[in-house]
């Protein structure tokens, strides 16, 4: 127990490191994927093509190589490579909110598709402009249904953080692997499980009230 009480200070800073890139990413990624969602409905073609490739590419690639990819690959880009250079936090960010941007893009476009045309009749019938539409009836409508995934996402963002103990950045998986190798005892994996476990236990109970509540309303 004494042991534990030791470590504890260095797994709650990791474990700060660890939420800090959540609550960076997750308001980032969803209205981007939001707008990649549009751009997917676009009548001009390009626009259109180019949203679905981004999709392709980013959902189609593995988190990994596209953190590695920012941080290791963007200082060796012809000419600007010098100036692209990020910390790991920087790039975890940006590689982090690409990513998700194009999950939850797919999860939004899966939200409007379940959403009945008539209802964009009717809200024309009515004198509705499309941006009224859209913030009035149609958007609504689609975070009711997509809650669930984007929550299921956002829990599965809790777990991919650790991805980011690859490129040294100091979150809580970093530090475990620390405390284990320097101490030879694995009780630093369990007490960092029992942090991600109530980090995505709180995540789960605030998706949990905002279903009830987008329900309720």
């Amino acid at each position: 127990m004494d042991y534990i009480v030791r470590i504890i200070p260095a797994l709650l800073r990791g474990a700060g490191v660890t939420l800090a890139l959540f609550a960076l990413v997750l308001p980032l990624s969803l209205p981007l994927g939001f707008l990649v969602t549009l751009c997917t409905t676009c009548r001009f073609k390009p626009v259109k093509w180019l949203a679905e490739a981004y999709i392709f590419v980013l959902r189609g690639t593995p988190l990994m190589l596209q953190l590695f990819f920012f941080y290791y690959g963007l200082p060796f880009l012809p000419g600007i490579g010098p100036y692209l250079r990020l910390s790991s936090f920087a790039a975890s960010a940006l590689s982090f909110t690409l990513n998700y941007a194009a999950y939850f893009a797919e999860i939004f476009r899966g939200g409007l598709l379940s959403i009945d045309r008539g209802q964009y009749e009717v809200s024309h019938v009515l004198g509705l402009t499309p941006f009224q539409t859209m913030t009035r009836i149609i958007i609504p409508q689609m975070i009711r249904v997509t809650l669930p995934s984007v929550g299921n996402e956002a829990i599965t963002l809790v777990k991919d953080t650790a991805l980011v103990a690859s490129i040294a950045l100091p979150e809580l998986l970093h530090y475990t692997q620390g405390l284990v190798t320097r101490d030879f005892t694995t009780t630093p994996f369990l007490v960092a499980a029992f942090i991600y476990l109530l980090i995505t236990f709180v995540v789960t109970l605030l998706f949990k009230f905002a279903e009830r509540k987008a329900n309720y309303e």
